[in-house]
């Protein structure tokens, strides 16, 4: 099987991110808020992981950062709930439509077109809580990314990261079905190699310094419409990590406290 060390590179400016990937889903920003449409799927998975971070963590009131926003599913579920919330995306098309979403609702969400290395550099442990969301499938580093995501959080601050197994079963639900059977994503929106078991997750994971606290699997039946937790993490699933609270924050956060909206 393929790991992440046969992905390509990151992109000319650094980034963990591929033009490639950006692409598909940019090009469809302006379908991101259909409920019936090509992003179905996330919105039936959203109350789902919504429900996930809430039982785990304060959200009211915290430094949250949802990494990888798209439309701002997640970011608005977030915000709704008291969190005051950061959220990037590096696809132009997708902030856009999320910050006109949120204008429309009366929600105030600090959108921002920048990655994560970016918000690293100059807010270390700026935040309480992160959020990456079916995104380090994507990325053509999860593991780095895995250890820029522990720098955003404060000491004993928690990390919530959503992605797909690799298995057979995974190939035959999330690919041949998902995509050629049922048409619930376009096709080509995921590649089996890029796929990650929860061991290779949790390793990745502990040497960034992010020890695990939970793992749940989501079961999406597209019959029904419904999404629910389960303990089989076969196809997709959730994790929460948390940084060790030993590791002194860096300088810039102690000196902000966090993000402003206006950094």
């Amino acid at each position: 099987m393929a790991t992440a060390s046969h992905r390509p590179d990151p992109d000319a400016r650094g980034r963990n991110a591929e033009q490639g990937e950006l692409a598909k889903f940019d090009a469809l920003s302006e379908r991101f808020w259909d409920e019936h449409g090509q992003f179905r799927p996330l919105h039936l998975l959203n109350p789902v992981r919504l429900r996930f971070v809430a039982e785990r963590c304060a959200l009211a009131g915290g430094r949250v950062l949802d990494v990888g926003c798209g439309g701002g599913l997640l970011a608005e579920a977030l915000a709704r709930e008291g969190a005051r919330v950061t959220a990037i995306d590096l696809a132009p098309g997708m902030i856009e439509v999320a910050r006109m979403h949120a204008s429309v609702h009366g929600l105030s969400i600090d959108y921002r077109l920048a990655g994560a290395e970016e918000l690293a550099a100059s807010h270390p442990a700026g935040f309480d809580v992160l959020t990456c969301m079916e995104m380090l499938e994507h990325v053509p580093r999860p593991e780095k990314m895995l250890a820029t995501l522990a720098a955003l959080v404060r000491p004993g601050g928690s990390v919530f990261v959503s992605t797909l197994n690799r298995n057979p079963k995974s190939f035959l639900v999330a690919i041949l079905g998902a995509e050629y059977l049922l048409s619930l994503v376009p096709r080509g929106t995921h590649e089996y190699e890029r796929f990650i078991r929860p061991s290779e997750l949790a390793g990745w994971a502990r040497s960034a310094g992010l020890g695990a606290r939970a793992m749940a699997g989501i079961m999406l039946n597209p019959l029904t419409r419904t999404a629910r937790l389960t303990s089989d993490p076969s196809v997709n699933y959730l994790a929460h990590f948390v940084r060790d609270p030993l590791a002194p924050p860096g300088p810039a956060a102690r000196a902000r406290g966090g993000v402003s909206r206006d950094s």
